[in-house]
């Protein structure tokens, strides 16, 4: 290629944080639940790299023919693969793309396209190179491509962005739980490739109160190793949704002896541990139903696909929450799709 950055050059990346930072030197964005991306245009060359500076191209081919329809022959935009799913945006639908056969792919890039959301120009179009510029520029420059290159009704959309903490308030209260979090870079400086130098990330943590549905011993001994959580559904039926695995170590004698005490099967009565799915594992079959008696309070980032897509954070015991009161309805989206913040 003869774009003046390579195709090796690493996004820029974020420390998380648990508050953003204020101030005048501050821009903030939405952060998208979604593959992160630097896409390369050099005249009919596409490519597509991961933030671990893997090809993606092969797994996402409709982006290679939607970024062939810019105007513009040349340019590197850094943003985010989402793939939109009735009205919200699909984690699944992404993770699904990797590894497939070729075939699959191809029918799932037609069933459920890919979007690219852009929210930095690294080269514009005239195969000059942005990064030494400060961000504030940046972002002038990266509208005014987007403008200028981008046709109508195709799949690639400009990422909100605000220096005004009240405009970051107005996306929480109207997207709720469908905004994964929000990203603050320093508008005055340059862009920092592989570091993570002014620019912070505050995701958007939520808690649900769940049935331990069953248990796991640690690889050693016989102390609890984790909890498997639960919650009902309109029907009934006790789903398992996931984990939690950082019970205090202080306790953990009490808490086996107590769990032991309930064990009884079948413990969860709707989709249990050791089902067929993509998060089966050796230890998937493993574990010890229990009686529904016990509530938990967890931190958690993501539920997609029926279930916590990470390791839950244990927060504490729920005596006064009556199980059958713990139901899905409590990780339904809140609000709308991060989507309806696109422009």
């Amino acid at each position: 290629m003869t774009l003046p950055i390579p195709r090796t050059y690493a996004p820029m990346e974020a420390k998380l944080v648990g508050e953003l930072p204020t101030g005048a030197d501050w821009h903030y964005e939405p952060k998208w639940d979604g593959f992160r991306c630097i896409a390369f245009r050099d005249g009919d060359r596409i490519d597509l790299m991961s933030k671990a500076g893997k090809p993606l191209a092969r797994y996402f081919p409709e982006l290679l023919a939607t970024l062939g329809r810019t105007r513009a022959k040349r340019f590197v935009l850094d943003g985010e693969i989402v793939i939109p799913h009735e009205g919200a945006l699909s984690f699944d639908a992404l993770l699904l793309r990797i590894h497939p056969a070729k075939s699959r792919i191809t029918t799932l890039s037609e069933s459920s396209p890919a979007t690219l959301i852009v929210f930095d120009l690294l080269v514009d179009a005239k195969g000059k190179s942005l990064v030494k510029l400060p961000l504030a520029e940046r972002r002038e420059l990266l509208e005014a491509f987007v403008e200028a290159n981008v046709p109508a009704g195709v799949a690639i959309a400009l990422s909100p962005a605000t220096t005004k903490m009240v405009t970051v308030k107005k996306w929480f209260r109207s997207v709720g739980g469908g905004l994964d979090g929000v990203i603050a870079k320093r508008r005055d400086l340059a862009y920092a490739t592989g570091a993570r130098d002014g620019m912070q990330k505050m995701k958007h943590m939520r808690t649900a109160e769940c049935v331990v549905g069953g248990f796991r011993y640690a690889s050693k001994g016989k102390l609890v190793g984790s909890l498997l959580l639960g919650l009902y559904d309109a029907d009934g039926l006790l789903h398992h949704v996931g984990f939690t695995s950082n019970v205090p170590t202080d306790q953990k004698a009490a808490i086996t002896s107590r769990l032991e005490k309930l064990t009884r099967a079948p413990g969860f009565t709707g989709q249990a541990p050791g089902g067929p799915s993509r998060w089966s594992t050796e230890r998937s079959s493993q574990w010890e139903p229990l009686a529904p008696k016990l509530v938990v309070e967890v931190q958690y980032d993501h539920f997609s696909g029926g279930r916590f897509r990470h390791g839950t954070s244990f927060l504490r015991w729920r005596p006064d929450k009556p199980p059958a009161r713990c139901t899905m309805q409590q990780v339904e989206q809140e609000g709308r799709s991060a989507l309806v913040l696109l422009p």
